[in-house]
């Protein structure tokens, strides 16, 4: 079993020193320790991960004793997390399953490493993809004028199985501030198009009309901004004159699978951190 220790707070000399000193004072050994400043905003970001089968300190004493060395620091972000304890993740989904039966099949050969309790739709239509593999999917329809109380449903559903992640799988609705506020920071969408370019609807269509050459997908966090909330990961394919928007469509569903699956992994493995908006992976 490992620790893992984040934080951010201004840049200052030392704070490496003082991080790996009080790891190895208390016979811990450090397996990944990154780093990084941001000279600009004059922010610094680290990762340390050890090993805990000789740590002088107990279990559930750790956090209080590294909240305190970090104290004098002025941290603006600070997280302890441990290997054992598997994340627990629900999938959103609308009608379209590509993203979806990618996720399972990866939870299937625990590639992800995470527990999957619930799928949760605004549709009955892939209550059979989650049958498949044994995963409890909840139905529940999304109206204008019920959205609150739906979505209060839905918040309900995740406390009651312990979620702290929540996956949006093509999940084709807006989710609204109640429900961000239970989950800040740990609800991840995946869109169809090189954000910032081409946000809304459509926009393999828009695409398609301005002749794009490469086209894209990109995995962010969400907040109430619409898609404009910090991205975790990117990546595009190139296409021509030859192709179809159908063409557009085939290949951008095959990106959004592999995109969406690199955010998860680095988020639940405890590789991202957030600030003004932006990320910083390790």
């Amino acid at each position: 079993m490992h620790a893992v220790l984040r934080m951010c707070c201004p840049d200052r000399a030392g704070i490496v020193a003082e991080l790996s000193n009080f790891i190895y004072r208390n016979s811990g050994n450090i397996v990944h320790l990154d780093q990084h400043v941001d000279a600009q905003a004059n922010v610094f970001f680290a990762r340390i991960e050890w090993v805990l089968e000789d740590f002088l300190i107990a279990r559930d004493g750790i956090e209080d004793a590294a909240r305190h060395l970090v104290r004098p620091f002025d941290p603006t972000f600070f997280s302890l997390d441990f290997t054992d304890r598997r994340p627990r993740v629900a999938i959103f989904v609308t009608k379209e399953s590509h993203c979806l039966y990618d996720l399972l099949v990866r939870h299937d050969s625990d590639e992800l490493q995470v527990d999957i309790p619930l799928i949760v739709s605004n549709h009955d239509t892939l209550r059979g993809a989650a049958e498949k593999f044994g995963i409890a999917f909840h139905h529940v329809p999304i109206f204008p004028e019920t959205k609150a109380a739906q979505e209060a449903e839905q918040v309900r559903l995740l406390k009651e199985q312990d979620v702290d992640t929540v996956v949006l799988a093509r999940y084709m609705q807006v989710l609204g501030g109640t429900f961000l506020d239970g989950f800040a920071g740990s609800v991840i969408n995946i869109h169809h198009s090189f954000l910032p370019a081409f946000v809304g609807a459509k926009p393999y269509q828009q695409a398609y009309e301005r002749g794009v050459k490469i086209i894209g997908a990109t995995s962010h966090y969400v907040t109430p901004d619409l898609d404009q909330g910090p991205i975790i990961g990117q990546d595009v394919i190139h296409v021509s004159h030859r192709d179809s928007i159908e063409d557009f469509i085939r290949q951008g569903k095959d990106l959004e699978k592999v995109v969406l699956a690199r955010a998860v992994w680095h988020h639940v493995r405890h590789r991202v951190l957030t600030y003004n908006n932006k990320t910083v992976l390790f």
